[in-house]
């Protein structure tokens, strides 16, 4: 059975540039749209900065590219839906006649 691929997601980048000070900024390119087939799993709580953050995991199913297209999703990159934002933690081959890529994601929201 395919997904259905119904969910326009923004795929984008980390660009690190130098802040003057030792350190960098960081900020988000755009590398394409990608349509997914985005499921949640169940959700979990964590601690950061001392401060509860809610911690909600996906399965986002999105077409099989290359292997070094630029338009491939990469742990480390994100997805963003308008003003969600989806962390890119793992990308595997979703079945083996390799048509789409199975993308482990989270959704990281302040509680």
């Amino acid at each position: 059975m395919s997904p259905a691929l119904n969910r326009a997601l923004v795929l984008e980048d980390p660009l690190r540039t130098a802040d003057g000070a030792g350190g960098y900024d960081l900020s988000w390119v755009a590398l394409g749209t990608l349509w997914a087939e985005l499921r949640p799993g169940s959700g979990r709580e964590r601690e950061v900065h001392a401060l509860p953050r809610s911690q909600a995991p996906f399965v986002a199913t999105v077409r099989a590219v290359g292997v070094d297209a630029p338009s491939r999703p990469k742990p480390g990159q994100r997805f963003r839906e308008g003003n969600r934002i989806f962390h890119i933690h793992a990308v595997t081959e979703a079945n083996g006649n390799r048509q789409f890529l199975t993308c482990r994601v989270s959704e990281e929201v302040a509680t």
